[in-house]
This record gives structure tokens, C-alpha cells and sequence, in this order.
């Protein structure tokens, strides 16, 4: 009898070590890759680190200073024309509404040529359920999008360009008040015709 129970006993441990084995082998090809994936962000990091160091000075301070100002923020709610044109970057204000299909369909070209362009130009996005910036302007429909050059006169597109726009005169002087476009733009149109408002890349 004794003899049995010594056998349950090395059977039972036989199992935990058999099962005790197929945990740690499991854990280890974890643990592997968990140092793997941490040694490459390290490297990463690294190279980050390197790429930041070869940024120039001037480079730094140009895309913080734009960055923090409000002025170059793509969103907003208010205008001030006279404070963004001492910039002396051309202007676009984009109107749009987060529940307009094709605004949302622009959203990402607006923002991806914003950050591209910070610092060269002035994009502005007003959403009009959250200001009533709109009636200031000649907005029918959205998103329309408004044109200033850097002088703060409305832009007059070149022959170059191949996309329409309306333009809103003074009835009485027949000065050009508004350079307007209705609808969404591709990116190419935009980055188009920012570089007809005098935008270099």
C-alpha cells in the first residue's frame, strides 16, 4: 500500500513538473518578444532622438512659436482679418458643420494642408452651428471656403487655375469684396491654389 501511494505521489508530481515545463516554455518565447518590442523602441527612440538633434534652432522655434499661436490654429470660432493679415500670409476660412457629409469628406485635406502649410499661409476651419461667424461672409452653402491674399485683399485666381469660384463685387464701386468657393476642393486644388496666392512649398 505504501507502494501505491508513493506512485500517486511521483505520478502527481510528474504531471506538475510536465505542466510546469509547458508554462515556463510558453513565458519564455513571451518574454522574448516583449524584449524584442522593447529593445525597438529603444532603438526608435533613439533614432527620434538623433533626427531631433539635427533640427536646426531656428527650425524649432518657428514651429513651436506657430504652433502655440492661436492665430495658426486651424479651428476657431472668431476672426479677426485685420490681426491675421499683419501675418502677411494668405488667408483660407473654411466654413463646415460636423454633420455635413462633404465637410467631413474635407476635413482631412483642410488638416493635412494646414500642418503642411503653418507658417505659410493662414487655414482657418469655423464650424457654423458653433459661431455665427458665417453671416459675416457670403456663405450659401457649406463648407464654402474664403479667399484673402497675404495683403488681405480678396484673391483673384489666375488663368492657371482650373477650379470655379464666385466672386462678390460692391454694387456701388464694383470693388471685389469676395473671392468664394462652394464645395469641397481636392488637395492638389487647394495646394494649387495656394501656391497661385503666392505659397511656396
Amino acid at each position: 500500500m505504501k507502494q501505491n501511494k508513493v506512485w500517486k505521489l511521483l505520478a502527481v508530481l510528474a504531471i506538475v513538473l510536465v505542466l510546469a515545463g509547458i508554462w515556463a516554455v510558453k513565458n519564455a518565447g513571451s518574454l522574448k518578444k516583449t524584449d524584442t518590442s522593447e529593445s525597438s523602441e529603444v532603438s526608435e527612440n533613439v533614432a527620434g532622438s538623433e533626427n531631433a538633434e539635427s533640427t536646426s534652432d531656428a527650425e524649432k522655434e518657428e514651429t513651436s512659436e506657430s504652433t502655440e499661436n492661436p492665430d495658426f490654429a486651424l479651428e476657431t470660432e472668431t476672426i479677426d482679418l485685420e490681426e491675421l493679415t499683419s501675418y502677411e500670409l494668405p488667408i483660407i476660412i473654411d466654413f463646415g458643420a460636423g454633420w455635413c457629409g462633404p465637410c467631413l469628406q474635407f476635413a482631412p485635406i483642410l488638416e493635412s494642408v494646414h500642418d503642411s502649410m503653418i507658417g505659410s499661409a493662414i487655414i482657418k476651419y469655423v464650424d457654423v452651428d458653433k459661431s455665427n461667424l458665417a453671416s459675416e461672409y457670403p456663405v450659401r452653402v457649406i463648407p464654402t471656403q474664403v479667399f484673402f491674399l497675404a495683403d488681405g485683399t480678396p484673391y483673384v485666381p489666375s488663368e492657371e487655375i482650373d477650379t470655379d469660384f464666385l466672386v462678390y463685387n460692391d454694387e456701388t464701386t464694383g470693388e471685389r469684396l469676395f473671392t468664394v468657393h462652394e464645395g469641397a476642393l481636392t488637395e492638389e486644388e487647394l495646394n494649387a491654389i495656394l501656391a497661385d496666392m503666392g505659397v511656396s512649398p
